[in-house]
């Protein structure tokens, strides 16, 4: 009773106490009746007095109001930010028009491969984690440039951004170096005012940081160096940024929140939150944001998972879920009320631990159900590897709406995973299957015309695999490239998915 109460409150918050915020007005779908999405409370919960968290406001001209809670990305051709959107949720599903049972590769493009030694190894090309590619269907007017209907941006371990032809995987516009690793997704701007956000993962040659790539002038026009006053010295971006509103929200592996407004071709930093929980060190931060309305969320190396309200980045709640946790949390709406999923991994915990995969009120950070998977870390070659959660989870769609699936490594034996599948609504393990190898890529969904979801996965052994949502059925289980870390997208019933090495892969299903 005291948690309902507590959401009715909320919700009444949400209509009658929004203060000095302003409303976002937006079309319904009802004979074109204006309505409007209401920001949410600013509030905080006692999950927050954990925290030490310091906000700096730099532009103090503009309001940080969001002026427009709109889904900006729905709207738009093609996927443009890590897994599609705010939710994180892969909402652009591919279509087949039955059952698949076979997939053909399309073409192959080569990356270069860069051989120098750092203290982290060498890097070579390909993609690494997340890695996922962008689509895009830029009209030429836009960009200046005349470029095919349907295009791929992919940012490679080898420093540099592609740019090809999605139907012959043919270069369609000279490549950008960045000149340091990119290992996460980047993101193009939902307005298609042609900003490429950008950023760099390890450190080769100074500068090291994050930027805007201005496609009309195709160019590095903005550039973030490292940030001298960040309470975390690491000063990587992995995450994949979200616009929202007229601020794009960028995250820092420096544990550092960025607000920027956006400009042509540039960003202009709007207010940064820093944070850490006391008696620690400030975490670092790799999962990208999701957003609900005017409430972000994301995951720490710390095992925080921190809501934040996106009008003046204060935290809202926090939950403590036990270890380091990179993978990018899901949001679901369901009934009208945001829930988020989530899970970490074993790390800080001992040799042998569990990844926590929880689901939790999005609205006021309370947990609604934790389910313990039983994983280890492998120690090979003088080094650990993690077990629990790099993936993002994927919501199911059609007859597998109630489900949530993941890719778990559990290292048992070492090196192995399981994809599973959870019920959404009591967190009990629906099934188990047994991965080749590990898996970081996350897996994307598809429906055929009767509604039946497939799934298609890779694992970091070059194994792709072709999954009935409903029963666990193993449709396909294939070798096709080295290493699959990065994230694939799916287009109608096409992959495309970049492998450790130097290989962009096109494959379609059949």
């Amino acid at each position: 009773m005291k948690n309902l109460a507590l959401l009715l409150m909320l919700t009444l918050l949400s209509f009658c106490g929004s203060q000095r915020e302003k409303t976002s007005d937006v079309s319904s779908a009802n004979n074109g009746i204006r309505t409007s999405i209401l920001p949410l409370p600013d509030t905080s919960f006692s999950s927050i007095e954990a925290l030490i968290y310091e906000i700096n406001i730099f532009d103090t001209i503009n309001s940080g109001v969001i002026a427009n809670l709109n889904n900006l990305y729905d709207s738009v051709q093609g996927v443009l930010t890590f897994r599609g959107g705010p939710f994180r949720d892969y909402p652009k599903y591919g279509k087949v028009s039955s059952r698949p049972d076979s997939i053909a590769i399309d073409w192959i493009f080569k990356t270069a491969v860069d051989t120098t030694k750092t203290p982290y190894g060498i890097w070579g090309g390909g993609t690494g984690w997340t890695g996922q590619p962008l689509l895009t269907e830029l009209p030429s007017d836009t960009t200046g440039i005349i470029a095919p209907k349907r295009e791929i941006i992919v940012g490679s371990l080898a420093g540099e951004v592609y740019f090809l032809d999605y139907s012959t995987g043919q270069p369609s516009r000279n490549t950008i170096d960045v000149v340091n690793v990119i290992k996460g997704t980047p993101s193009l701007d939902p307005a298609l005012n042609n900003n490429l956000y950008v950023g760099q993962g390890v450190e080769i040659n100074p500068p090291f940081g994050a930027m805007v790539i201005d496609l009309n002038k195709h160019a590095i026009t903005h550039f973030v160096p490292k940030d001298p006053h960040a309470w975390r010295g690491w000063g990587a971006y992995d995450s994949s940024p979200i616009k929202v509103g007229q601020f794009l929200f960028r995250l820092g592996e420096n544990g550092t929140v960025y607000k920027y407004l956006v400009e042509q071709g540039s960003l202009n930093l709007h207010s940064t939150m820093r944070y850490r929980v006391k008696g620690k060190k400030a975490p670092g931060i790799e999962s990208s944001p999701a957003i609900y309305r005017n409430y972000g969320y994301f995951t720490d190396n710390s095992g925080n998972v921190i809501c934040f309200n996106l009008n003046n980045l204060k935290p809202v709640w926090r939950y403590d879920n036990h270890d380091d946790s990179d993978a990018t949390p899901v949001l679901c709406e369901e009934d009208g009320i945001p829930y988020l999923y989530t899970s970490c991994e074993v790390d800080k915990q001992d040799s042998t631990g569990f990844s926590y995969f929880i689901k939790l009120n999005a609205l006021t950070g309370e947990k609604v159900w934790e389910n313990k998977i039983a994983c280890k870390k492998a120690y090979s070659q003088g080094k650990w590897s993690d077990g629990g959660m790099f993936s993002t989870p994927l919501p199911g769609i059609g007859d597998c709406s109630d489900y949530i699936f993941a890719s778990i490594i559990t290292h048992m034996p070492a090196y192995k995973g399981i994809f599973i599948a959870i019920d959404k609504n009591t967190g009990k393990t629906l099934y188990s299957i047994d991965l080749k190898r590990y898996a970081w890529a996350s897996p994307v969904p598809m429906l055929d015309p009767e509604g039946k979801m497939y799934i298609f996965a890779a694992d970091c052994w070059g194994y792709v695999y072709l999954i009935e949502g409903a029963t666990g059925e193993v449709i396909l289980t294939e070798k096709v490239g080295i290493n699959f870390e990065g994230s694939p997208i799916i287009v109608d019933n096409t992959v495309i998915i970049g492998s450790r090495g130097n290989e962009i892969y096109k494959i379609s299903i059949h």
